[in-house]
């Protein structure tokens, strides 16, 4: 028996009541600072999931978004609405991206081809990588291209986490009301990254959640501030947002040159 625990019973029971909680409350913070450098050399939490959430979103968030869920191959339809041309205005959207004869083209969410269709014709040296992650989609985007003679759209099953696109191969990355329901959107953007050329750049549309009126649900628009916070945490440098489009951000990153 330690001389500490000989005087310990020596003294009055209330004082050595108060002299076990003093000591039981000192090892409680020594163990609590313990946890608390446990859990500063823990992995950074990307995502959260939360059990109540948007009927529209996956409950999974990402730097405080919830993403949206996906458009199925069986919306096909909606794609391809006549309205798009007014709401949208896609030909200005492809002029806007200021494209060489020689440009590859990553078509990020290309759905039935909407777009890789409308750029195919302005990179007749270079291509179209028409990526989503829907096989159906992609057999439309085929049987287009061969119903049109068009040999320079490429479709490209991507995954959840990976695009699936050719190391430093791609000029430009587009993504059109697309990015706000990548399920995986680090990983996604990280493959981006990687697949760009020094210098390529990304180019996000997206509807405006700044504005309420635009009649879109909240989970399928994006604010600036969101967009260029999540470009940035991946590396991706801010360039322009443009505001030619009705309801839509324009905006502009590109990745740094080597």
């Amino acid at each position: 028996m330690s001389i500490f625990s000989l005087q310990l019973q020596q003294v009055h029971p209330w004082i050595r009541s108060s002299i076990i909680v003093i000591l039981l409350m000192l090892s409680g913070l020594m163990l609590g600072g313990c946890a608390t450098l446990s859990s500063a050399t823990e992995p950074e939490v990307i995502y959260q999931e939360r059990t109540f959430h948007s009927s529209d979103g996956i409950g999974k968030f990402y730097m405080g978004r919830e993403i949206a869920k996906v458009m199925g191959h069986t919306e096909a339809l909606w794609l391809e609405r006549p309205s798009r041309e007014a709401t949208e205005q896609p030909q200005q959207v492809v002029d806007a991206l200021d494209l060489k004869p020689t440009d590859v083209v990553a078509d990020l969410g290309a759905g039935t081809g909407y777009f890789s269709f409308r750029i195919s014709p302005l990179v007749p040296q270079g291509k179209v990588l028409a990526v989503d992650i829907q096989p159906e989609m992609l057999d439309i985007i085929e049987f287009l291209a061969k119903e049109n003679k068009i040999t320079n759209v490429e479709p490209i099953l991507g995954d959840l986490n990976e695009p699936n696109l050719p190391e430093e191969s791609v000029d430009l990355a587009l993504m059109v009301d697309a990015y706000h329901e990548f399920e995986y959107p680090r990983e996604m953007i990280s493959g981006i990254v990687r697949a760009l050329k020094p210098g390529g750049r990304v180019v996000l549309v997206e509807y405006r959640r700044e504005n309420p009126l635009i009649m879109i649900k909240a989970l399928h628009k994006m604010t600036q501030k969101q967009a260029r916070k999540e470009m940035k945490a991946m590396g991706l440098q801010w360039l322009a947002t443009k505001s030619f489009l009705p309801e839509q951000h324009f905006m502009v990153f590109q990745k740094p040159q080597e």
